[in-house]
């Protein structure tokens, strides 16, 4: 694999970033180069098996390998990274590189998704298609991230199961006592805190960290989150100190770059920081970035740590589209004391142009071919067909009222009704979808809509719930929370069926305390709110007392994913997914006719601005 040499580095105008290669004198100390570590990485593959298309205009040609996706897929990342640990390790040394050198590759986490390709490994007899992956691809360890539990612990552990026997898991801030299936990998060591790795008779520490917000965002159920991350850390990093290993790098899986940038300067003994769960783009002038992508800052950032000594922070994009690479220089001390910069950069996963590679013949016959199959098959099943196109584009259904906003809180609504009685639960009078779980991000033209259409509307692990007894100032301050972002776009908003409303975005929004979704400040934007019935829950501004509401939407929300402020108020889950929802109602509930009449473009006014 030839290198690729930068032009330039991007600097980042904010005060604890660096934008020096060269680390300084004080930090660095009078050593020289006595050892040379790679670090590559990769995260969020989420389920991406069969490759990703790549946006903008290319003239690369689209079809390569037999038929794949032009970019991504853990078949050409199992070939790259084979490559790129050839190159590290081998041969003649680079330029400033020790004769001394070793490698590790890592995963930031989010290991697998919900959506079509995941649901090939839900078949009857099937395999963990994304834990066969990880473990051909030969990881040395990976993070855990917010979507690894998604389907909850269990899934998880299933995923432990098999990854777990070739790739260990790290994870320093979450207890895991609480749920047996991971408690029996943290006694087996399959998941632990952190994890000393061997490469070239070198010992590497590496800590893993997941995203506080972990409660909030995902299901992890029985899972205790702490969020002292910088002294969790900081005490592995002195306990690896007094064990002899002076290599440190800290995988965190934060969902956002700059958290870790924050994170930095109140760590002490980390070297180097792998983030991930942002998506990020960082690459400097030169670097060969997948057709649409668009560096946001260079590769690698820095941030001072608490010592003063610089770090390098570095992410990569996920669903298999780059293989990040970090050069490191240590002294015969374990201090870095040069970042290789030529070297340091994203690397392109690409099955055509100059980069090409060639996928892994095992992985692509394991993995990606029964996948394949199975997705194909998805997309040949007619569930529905739709005279209007259905709007789901992101940005509208996070904004406003779009008509498959409706379609999919009409789902709720009918799969609570319908599973009611068998789960014993007060059939639901309304129903609330958040914006951020529909994500197609397109326009559904008229026409058929197939299986595959469902998944990618409705692709999490989310179940439909029932909180069957809310308040009716409780269910104002949920629809308060919908539009607290108003006029911006917010996962937060929500697409409602059984009533309608108005709102005032210019009157006072609702603030929550976040992580425990205490309301801070009450909202004042929701005037009116008018059951199907012609029941009237808030008459200009004013709740109307009268009993609670029965209210349908997905445990996500119900648990306080998004801030849904629900007060800890009880749920049944009614066993069934909202993308399984989805489907039934277009099949079932809608007997596979989406009318413009039911379902006008625009929607059909359940929520209006003044």
């Amino acid at each position: 694999m030839r290198s690729l040499r930068k032009a330039g580095l991007c600097t980042l105008a904010t005060a604890t970033l660096l934008g020096a290669v060269a680390l300084p004198a004080s930090a660095a100390g009078p050593g020289r180069v006595d050892f040379t570590l790679t670090v590559l990485f990769t995260s969020d593959m989420e389920s991406a098996l069969l490759g990703v298309p790549g946006g903008g205009d290319t003239d690369e040609g689209p079809i390569v390998d037999g038929g794949e996706r032009p970019y991504g897929s853990p078949s050409r990342v199992a070939t790259l990274v084979d490559e790129l640990r050839a190159e590290a390790t081998r041969g003649r040394p680079a330029p400033g590189h020790a004769g001394h050198r070793g490698a590790i590759t890592v995963s930031g986490g989010d290991n697998f998704l919900a959506g079509p390709e995941y649901s090939a490994s839900t078949r009857e007899g099937a395999p963990f298609y994304d834990a066969l992956a990880l473990e051909h691809i030969g990881y040395d360890l990976s993070a855990l991230g917010n979507h690894d539990f998604d389907f909850g612990p269990d899934v998880l552990g299933r995923f432990l199961d098999t990854a777990g026997d070739e790739v260990p898991f790290v994870s320093a801030n979450l207890d895991v006592s609480g749920e047996p299936e991971l408690a029996a990998h943290a006694a087996d060591g399959t998941l632990a805190s952190s994890r000393v790795l061997r490469t070239a008779g070198e010992r590497i520490g590496v800590i893993g960290l997941t995203t506080p917000e972990l409660p909030a965002i995902s299901s992890p159920r029985n899972v205790d989150v702490r969020p002292e991350l910088a002294e969790i850390t900081n005490a592995l990093a002195d306990d690896l100190a007094r064990r002899g290993v002076d290599k440190v790098v800290l995988v965190s899986h934060l969902q956002d770059i700059d958290n870790e940038l924050a994170l930095v300067p109140r760590l002490r003994g980390v070297d180097a920081v792998v983030g991930a769960g942002g998506g990020e783009i960082l690459a400097d002038p030169g670097d060969r970035l997948v057709p649409g992508d668009v560096a946001e800052r260079g590769f690698p950032l820095h941030a001072s740590d608490a010592d003063g000594r610089s770090v390098p922070v570095v992410t990569v994009a996920g669903d298999y589209k780059y293989v990040g690479r970090l050069v490191l220089n240590f002294d015969r001390h374990g201090t870095v004391v040069s970042v290789d910069d030529e070297r340091t950069q994203p690397v392109r996963v690409s099955g055509v142009g100059p980069d090409a590679v060639h996928g892994d013949p095992v992985v692509r016959a394991q993995v990606e071919k029964p996948v394949s199959e199975h997705v194909a098959s998805l997309a040949e099943e007619v569930v529905a067909t739709s005279d209007v196109p259905l709007n789901g584009v992101r940005g509208d259904v996070r904004s406003g009222e779009t008509n498959l906003g409706d379609l999919v809180a009409d789902s709720l609504l009918w799969a609570g009704r319908e599973n009611a009685a068998e789960y014993g639960v007060t059939p639901p009078r309304v129903a609330i979808q958040n914006g951020g779980g529909i994500r197609n991000d397109s326009v559904l033209p008229a026409g058929e809509l197939t299986a595959l259409h469902t998944y990618e509307v409705a692709p999490f692990a989310n179940f439909v719930a029932v909180v069957p007894e809310v308040p009716r100032d409780v269910l104002r301050q949920l629809l308060e929370r919908g539009v607290a972002a108003a006029p911006e776009a917010s996962g937060a908003f929500m697409q409602v069926a059984g009533l309608s409303f108005t709102y005032d975005p210019a009157r006072q929004a609702q603030e929550v305390r976040e992580g425990t979704n205490e309301i801070v400040t009450p909202g004042e934007r929701v005037r009116d709110v008018v059951l199907d019935d012609g029941t009237v829950l808030v008459s200009d501004g004013t709740v109307v007392d009268g009993p609670p509401v029965s209210v349908a939407t997905n445990d996500f929300s119900a648990r306080g994913g998004d801030g849904y402020p629900f007060a800890d108020l009880p749920f049944t889950s009614v066993g069934m997914t909202y993308q399984q929802a989805v489907q039934r109602y277009l099949t079932e509930g809608l007997g596979g006719a989406v009318t413009s009449a039911d379902y006008p473009e625009g929607g059909e006014g359940r929520i209006t601005a003044r």
